[in-house]
């Protein structure tokens, strides 16, 4: 990710918070904290959703979208804006978010980001590499190789790729080979050119939540099951009887593909909740993971007890004072 926070003497940057990490690290009650404290010092401030499953309206309890008592009269947007039956890419969320970013600032307020999957951010700060479409009949072909296959006509191809991909990661190799086979170019070429981030024009203040393992998947295993008693299971009947594409991402959320193989008789309600804290806890893992590796090495990252002991946005109050 690109971030420089250095203000420019000629046109002083606005300022954007950010609280990024994985599912149920308690980042939702952090920005609304940060919101009561940016409002205090006299600005408005707006929480702004960059969760990939809370965009969702149909997936209120499954994804532990903020409640409006949870909100605490703070103004939070992207929150359940896109129905079910369209799928929300990181490019939809991208030029949204940055419309709220832009209408936030306007009126004198701190948009601060929240949410936890790392595409959306990346793709709002950095922006997104113009690659063009690629050719169907190119795509059915990388797509029907072998892993040993893809691996042999990438280091072939693109010998650059091949570097620095894994030798069984069929997804990124078949993105690489694709991409050249069809553009004539390497992936790497398109990812130098992004385009249309807002990283250079704001001055970002981000944190990153990484709590102590354990305890992040206690609340995970804890959280789900509770969700079956708050809805969830009402949530993904209503989801079924819309007979959705399985592919969508709503349909393929943490916790519905579970539900819904309990309310068809394909697992017992105990099998559904350890299936569904399972999947949860994995989906956790790789966000930690994600987080502790991709954001650039001086955002700070912290655990749960150090916010009590730290500020880490000292510098954002310097701004709003």
């Amino acid at each position: 990710m690109s971030t420089e926070t250095s203000l420019s003497v000629s046109t002083p940057k606005q300022p954007v918070a950010l609280i990024a990490g994985p599912t149920a690290s308690g980042k939702s009650d952090l920005a609304v904290q940060l919101a009561r404290r940016v409002e205090s010092a006299g600005r408005p401030a707006v929480v702004i959703n960059a969760d990939s499953q809370q965009v969702y309206r149909d997936l209120r309890i499954l994804s532990a979208r903020p409640s409006e008592e949870e909100m605490d009269g703070i103004d939070h947007r992207l929150f359940g804006t896109w129905d079910g039956a369209k799928a929300c890419s990181a490019a939809d969320w991208a030029e949204a978010a940055k419309s709220e970013v832009a209408a936030t600032h306007a009126a004198g307020g701190v948009p601060i980001l929240c949410g936890g999957t790392g595409l959306y951010m990346r793709t709002l700060l950095d922006g997104i590499s113009p690659i063009p479409a690629i050719e169907p009949d190119v795509r059915e072909a990388v797509r029907a190789l072998s892993t040993e296959e893809l691996r042999e006509r990438l280091v072939e191809e693109d010998p650059e790729a091949a570097g620095r991909l894994g030798p069984r990661d069929n997804q990124r190799m078949a993105r690489a080979l694709e991409v050249v086979r069809s553009t004539g170019r390497s992936l790497t070429y398109w990812q130098d050119r992004q385009e249309g981030g807002i990283g250079e024009s704001v001055t970002l203040h981000p944190l990153v939540l990484l709590p102590e393992r354990e305890w992040l998947y206690a609340r995970c295993d804890l959280r789900f099951e509770r969700m079956l008693d708050q809805g969830a299971i009402e949530e993904v009947e209503a989801l079924l009887e819309r007979n959705l594409d399985p592919a969508l991402p709503v349909m393929r959320a943490i916790g519905v593909p579970e539900i819904a193989g309990m309310i068809q008789g394909e697992l017992s309600r105990a099998q559904a909740i350890a299936a569904g804290q399972t999947a949860t806890r994995q989906y956790a893992k790789r966000q930690y993971t994600w987080f502790r590796n991709q954001p650039p090495d001086h955002w700070p990252r912290a655990d749960n007890k150090r916010i009590a002991e730290e500020d880490f946005f000292v510098s954002l109050f310097q701004e709003c004072g």
